[in-house]
C-alpha cells in the first residue's frame, strides 16, 4: 500500500471543502434569488439594516433624479423640460433630508450616500429631451422595483408610507413621460 503524500492530503481536502462550499450555497433561496429573480433590487433578507439599506437606494435614487435635472434644466428648450426639472430640484431635497433623518435617529448613521451614476444626457439637439425622458423612464422604472419589494420586507410603517408615496408618484409620472415620450417622437 502506498501513502498519499501530506501536500496531496491537503489539496484533497480544500478542493474538497470548497466544492462542498459551493453546492451547498448553490442550492440556497439566497443564490437561487440572485441567479433568477431580477425583478427586485435585492435589498437582501429582512433583518435590522434592512430599512437602513433602503434608505440608502432611495437617497441615491432621489440624488440621481436630480444629477438628470440639473442637466436637463440647462439644456432643454421646451418648457415643460424646465419645469419639472425646476419641481425635481425643489422637492427632491425635502425627501432625501427625511430619509437623511431617519437614518440618523434609527441608526446613528450620518454618512452621506454617494452619488450615482447618471447618463450624460449631452448637449442639446432635436432628441435631447427625448435622452431626458428615456433616463427618467428607465429611473422611475428602478424606482419602483425599490418600493415594490420593500413594501414585501418592511415592517417599519415609516417606511411602507414612504414606499407607498414614492409608488404613486413614479407610477403617475411614467405615465406622464411615456405620453410625452408618445406626443413629441412617436414612440
Amino acid at each position: 500500500m502506498s501513502k498519499i503524500s501530506t501536500t496531496l492530503a491537503i489539496s484533497l481536502m480544500v478542493v474538497t471543502s470548497v466544492l462542498g462550499w459551493v453546492a451547498g450555497y448553490a442550492s440556497t433561496a439566497d443564490y437561487k434569488m440572485s441567479m433568477y429573480d431580477k425583478t427586485t433590487m435585492d435589498f437582501g433578507r429582512p433583518d435590522r439594516t434592512l430599512d437602513l439599506r433602503y434608505i440608502n437606494a432611495m437617497i441615491a435614487h432621489h440624488r440621481g433624479a436630480m444629477l438628470l435635472a440639473t442637466q436637463a434644466g440647462t439644456q432643454t428648450q421646451r418648457q415643460e423640460m424646465k419645469d419639472l426639472s425646476a419641481m425635481i430640484l425643489r422637492d427632491e431635497p425635502k425627501a432625501i433630508d427625511e430619509l437623511y433623518t431617519w437614518k440618523k435617529d434609527w441608526y446613528g448613521d450620518t454618512k452621506q450616500v454617494k452619488d450615482p451614476i447618471v447618463s450624460n444626457l449631452g448637449t442639446y439637439d432635436e432628441k435631447f429631451d427625448l435622452r431626458f425622458l428615456n433616463a427618467l423612464i428607465a429611473h422611475h422604472e428602478a424606482g419602483l422595483l425599490m418600493t415594490k419589494e420593500i413594501k414585501t420586507k418592511s415592517s417599519r410603517t415609516e417606511i411602507l408610507n414612504n414606499a407607498d408615496a414614492v409608488d404613486t408618484f413614479l407610477t403617475t409620472t411614467l405615465k406622464l413621460f411615456k405620453d410625452w415620450r408618445t406626443q413629441w417622437y412617436n414612440i
